[in-house]
């Protein structure tokens, strides 16, 4: 099936007014992965494109929906701790609505109305799109209304967006995953890979920079896959050295690459385009060949390390980030302290560390030797332990270095004493930074520089105000737009460089041809 890349067309729905008139009040909670929250982002965009109003206060939604994930054990008991909750809310509100959506959606189907008859709509992760009108079903029909497609008909990306930053961006390059891993409930809920056309991608990304953005992270179950479905190996490479061609874009990430793919191409667009950022989450999951064969993981760990070596080659103040499972069946005191190892010689400067936990479904959850929750949790604390020590001494190797630092939302609370506000550096390190006293106050989506002067294993303090420097940037622009949008206050227009409209750019993205 062809996915269509035309923008989907949501229509005003009368079930978002109230008797009134007014317009009825929603909000989006997320759990789980940058995926979901990308995904959140465009059902609040849906919504607002049939009419609904985002709640000032949570509590207060006329339409709560939340977006589930099914990744790890505890999924299902946020959920229904969730719901649990709103059921004596909605009790106590007439006309309330709750919306299921997400992998947990997907996977649970109708027993989520079974065990929470209260929920008025359940919807996949392939009809995001339907989610107003299924809000509008229920309420004439007066009955929950469940849709679950086996198959995705539209990307997630055609469909209206409401972005939560004004200065960052995600795209989604693919939707599906076409491994196996034994662990890994995903590939079943979210279907086979599908790959959107690279002209499209390259026309969001530029449409988000005309918005002010100027950083964008490149979504997908394993971004350099990329290609797979139009046949071209090198398509992802391809895809970053673009975006280095779009004008007014500073930063490019992208989540998660799987190192089995990780192709030498891939290191040199990385190190060779200006704006891809020097930072890089490679998910290593253990240390062992043995377990790593047990989760079909189809790489091994020298090869694993020798993807961090090549990328350090090139990219020497690359910080290399992981995802890690701890008390995988079967796994022996050999075989995590080959993950120590692993992770000792990796010098990741951040990890995601999970306790394996069965998930019903995979072929793992009915694999033999599932071990004690009393050994995973030791193990964990064992290796929580290392990487809390290799994640603090990489952070103090910072200090010293000036670096700049794009402004946040909502990472950090502000320090009276020192005037702290927070924001990311260009390897994405969390960095908490002083304002110099009497120095104008940096707007979120600016870049300031700064020195660093201590560290902490998850943070870097920068103190050091001798060499501060605010840059305004487009989307420090955006910000004010939005802020006066919400006071009703017009925006003072943009000056110097940034006056009037963003220039037309060239996409460059390199000719891909079907093999």
């Amino acid at each position: 099936m062809t996915l269509t890349a035309d923008p989907t067309v949501i229509e005003p729905s009368p079930a978002a007014l109230r008797p009134d008139g007014s317009p009825r009040s929603y909000t989006v909670r997320t759990l789980g992965c940058q995926m979901n929250v990308h995904d959140s982002e465009r059902l609040s965009g849906s919504l607002e494109a049939a009419g609904y109003v985002a709640a000032e206060e949570s509590e207060q939604a006329d339409v709560i929906v939340i977006n589930t994930c099914a990744v790890r054990e505890n999924a299902a008991n946020k959920l229904y701790g969730n719901l649990g909750h709103l059921a004596g809310v909605k009790r106590e509100r007439e006309g309330m609505q709750i919306a299921v959506g997400g992998c947990l959606a997907q996977k649970d189907q109708g027993a989520i109305v079974e065990k929470a008859p209260w929920v008025d709509v359940v919807f996949g992760t392939h009809n995001m799109g339907s989610l107003p009108a299924l809000l509008e079903r229920a309420r004439h029909n007066e009955e929950a209304q469940v849709e679950i497609l086996e198959a995705l008909e539209v990307f997630p990306s055609t469909l209206p967006t409401k972005r939560d930053s004004a200065s960052s961006g995600w795209v989604s390059i693919s939707v599906g995953c076409n491994n196996t891993c034994t662990f890994c409930i995903v590939p079943a809920l979210r279907g086979k890979e599908k790959d959107r056309r690279p002209g499209d991608i390259l026309a969001e990304v530029q449409a988000l920079v005309d918005d002010g953005a100027i950083e964008i992270t490149l979504l997908g179950q394993n971004v350099n896959t990329y290609g797979v479905e139009f046949g071209d190996r090198q398509a992802f490479g391809k895809l970053l050295r673009a975006m280095g061609e779009i004008e007014g874009l500073e930063r490019v990430r992208f989540t998660s690459p799987h190192p089995a793919a990780f192709t030498d191409d891939v290191i040199a667009a990385m190190a060779e385009t200006h704006n891809v950022m020097p930072s890089l989450h490679m998910p290593l999951q253990s240390g062992s060949d043995a377990v790593l064969k047990a989760m079909r993981r189809s790489y091994r760990s020298k090869k694993f390390l020798g993807i961090l070596d090549a990328v350090r080659e090139r990219i020497p103040y690359a910080a290399i980030t992981t995802d890690i499972i701890v008390g995988f069946p079967g796994e022996t005191e050999e075989d995590f302290e080959d993950t120590l190892r692993v992770v000792e010689a990796s010098r990741f400067s951040s990890a995601f560390t999970f306790q394996y936990s069965i998930r019903p479904g995979t072929p793992a959850a009915t694999m033999e030797n599932q071990l004690p929750k009393a050994v995973v949790q030791e193990r964990y604390e064992r290796l929580l332990a290392l990487q809390e020590r290799i994640s603090l001494e990489e952070n103090q190797a910072q200090i010293g270095r000036t670096l700049d630092i794009l402004v946040s939302v909502g990472e950090g609370k502000k320090d009276a004493a020192t005037r702290r506000l927070s924001g990311r550096a260009e390897d994405n390190r969390l960095v908490h930074f002083a304002v110099p006293e009497g120095a104008d106050e940096p707007r979120p989506g600016d870049v300031v520089t700064v020195g660093v002067t201590a560290a902490a294993p998850h943070f870097l303090i920068a103190d050091d105000t001798s060499g501060f420097a605010i840059r305004r940037t487009r989307a420090g622009d955006a910000w004010d737009r939005r802020q006066a949008e919400s006071c009703g206050v017009p925006a003072a227009p943009a000056t110097g460089s940034d006056a009037g409209a963003p220039r037309a750019v060239s996409l460059g993205l390199p000719t891909i041809r079907t093999r």
